[in-house]
């Protein structure tokens, strides 16, 4: 399976869909793109004049790419078209803010995989290769 494959096989479309690229994905993590267009609806109310990202995108798209997409890869001759993928958990730490037009990369290690529950620590870095945010992520990838 492929990069592109993944991303199809997302369960997400525009404009929830947060994966522009795959650069790597393995058995023990993903790293992949995405860039803030500034046209996003949830920029006209987070912050007037002075637009940020908020918190609870940035998880999403940690969530997509680092955990999503690697369970994908994980589960590959597994996958149905009932597979459920759902968010169990998360701690993230939030370090710098990321503005519309930014492109940030998410790495993500996995930690465990065992009976459909993925774990996963993911770092977000903003252009400059600053991290942006990370720690933990998990999920369930059940087959119905």
């Amino acid at each position: 399976m492929n990069n592109e494959d993944i991303i199809s096989k997302l369960p997400y479309t525009k404009p929830f869909l947060f994966v522009d690229e795959l650069i790597h994905m393995d058995e023990n993590g993903a790293e992949g793109c995405y860039t803030f267009d500034e046209n996003l609806d949830f920029y006209k109310g987070h912050f007037k004049d002075n637009p940020i990202t908020p918190g609870v995108i940035l998880t999403e798209v940690m969530a997509q790419i680092g955990l999503v997409c690697l369970g994908i890869y994980l589960m590959n001759d597994e996958l149905t078209l009932n597979t459920l993928i759902s968010l169990t958990s998360t701690e993230i730490e939030f370090l710098k803010p990321v503005y519309p037009n930014e492109k940030v990369t998410v790495i993500s290690e996995k930690i465990f995989f065992r009976f459909g529950k993925l774990k996963c620590r993911v770092t977000m870095k903003n252009e400059h290769n600053e991290v942006v945010c990370n720690g933990t992520i998990a999920g369930m990838i059940l087959n119905q």
